[in-house]
């Protein structure tokens, strides 16, 4: 049962933390090409990729939930609920999930406003994203590292 549930948490977590993690990185660009220049009107389809972006976002992190819940399955399972690597990668999760929530999808739906609505984009909203895009990824890198090496662990690398 471990090594089923071991696989369902990898599983969910390349099924809907690796596409949070891409769009989220496309979307500062994304946005940008999308914002209308002088006298112009936004570009119609980078407008839609950005709103496909922004789309995906939303969609796998709902869909994310899936990997914490199977991972402290996993971990009932192998009996590590104590060990101070998952309390590392459990707190550092929660983390991620807050950025995500708080910080990346509420500018990126105001950014996505801004474009939809003909309105130029606030640059300094633009890198406070990539800026919480990138502490998002660099949390799930290292929870990540954490579930491989698992330190302390009898069998970790």
């Amino acid at each position: 049962m471990t090594k089923f549930l071991l696989s369902l948490h990898v599983l969910a977590a390349i099924i809907a933390i690796g596409p949070v993690t891409v769009a989220a990185s496309m979307f500062p660009p994304a946005v940008r090409r999308a914002a209308p220049g002088e006298g112009d009107g936004p570009d119609p389809k980078a407008v839609t990729t950005v709103a496909l972006l922004h789309r995906i976002c939303r969609v796998y992190a709902r869909i994310g939930i899936a990997v914490p819940l199977l991972g402290l399955a996993t971990a009932l399972a192998m009996g590590v609920l104590g060990d101070g690597w998952l309390i590392a990668s459990i707190a550092l999760t929660a983390v991620a999930a807050g950025t995500l929530l708080a910080f990346v999808l509420p500018r990126q739906d105001e950014l996505l406003g801004q474009v939809s609505e003909h309105r130029s984009v606030d640059r300094r909203i633009t890198v406070q994203l990539a800026m919480f895009t990138g502490a998002f990824n660099l949390l799930w890198a290292t929870v990540t590292v954490l579930m491989i090496v698992r330190p302390g662990s009898t069998t970790g690398a």
